[in-house]
Formats: structure tokens, sequence, C-alpha cells
């Protein structure tokens, strides 16, 4: 089964992104912080990442870096899923190696159809 992490300091979020990943199909893994994200990453081998940038401890611009430094998990999409939507933010995401830039609020028909389409599954 395709795994997705959340990665989200907010238990709310994460729970509402488990739920809807797991009804799109998807097995789910969640983590709260950076230093538990990469734990999940080096632990779990997730097929694709919904991060949130504002996270304690490391960011989520500091995650999206170490996983583009490691040729492991340089080719592994990731979302950036945030309420960060200044265009600065966007494109620090995109020039860090951010597969999506996705920002909060968003549709919870359009994040399932982005991480289907990142790994090439059929959107229903």
């Amino acid at each position: 089964m395709t795994k997705v992490l959340v990665v989200d300091d907010e238990p709310n979020i994460v729970l509402s992104i488990e739920f809807l990943m797991e009804q799109a199909g998807f097995d789910v893994i969640s983590a709260l912080d950076g230093e538990q994200a990469l734990e999940c990453v080096a632990a779990n081998e997730p097929d694709v990442v919904l991060l949130d940038i504002s996270l304690p401890g490391i960011s989520g611009f500091d995650v999206l870096e170490a996983l583009r430094s490691h040729t492991v998990t340089a080719q592994l999409p990731v979302i950036m899923l945030t309420a960060h939507g200044r265009e600065a933010e966007r494109e620090k995401g995109f020039a860090l190696g951010a597969n999506a830039y996705i920002t909060k609020p968003f549709s919870t028909q359009a994040l399932v159809e982005k991480v289907q389409t990142l790994l090439g599954e059929e959107t229903s």
C-alpha cells in the first residue's frame, strides 16, 4: 500500500489529513515536528510527504533540504502544505525541491488529486 507521511505540528490538522488520505486508500504515517519527520522517513520509507513549513525545532524547509541532500530521498515527492502562502515562501519551497506547494485552507479533493498525480496514480 502507498505510504503518505503527514508532517504538521497541529494535531487536529494531522488527524483530518490522516482521515482524508486513509479514505483515499493510502497508508498514513504522521510526525509532529521536523526531527520526527526525518526519523519517520528513514524508518518507514514513505512514497510521498505532506510537509508543513512551521514546525518546532527543524523547519519544513530544513526537512526538505535534508531530504534532497541524501541520494535515497532526493527524489521523494514532497508537497509543502502550509499557511505560508507568500510568493517568496513558495519560491523558496520550489527552489529547495518541493514537488508542489499547497496553501491552507486547501481543497481536500485537490490535495488527494495532487498526491495521486505525483505518485502516477489514476485520479477518480
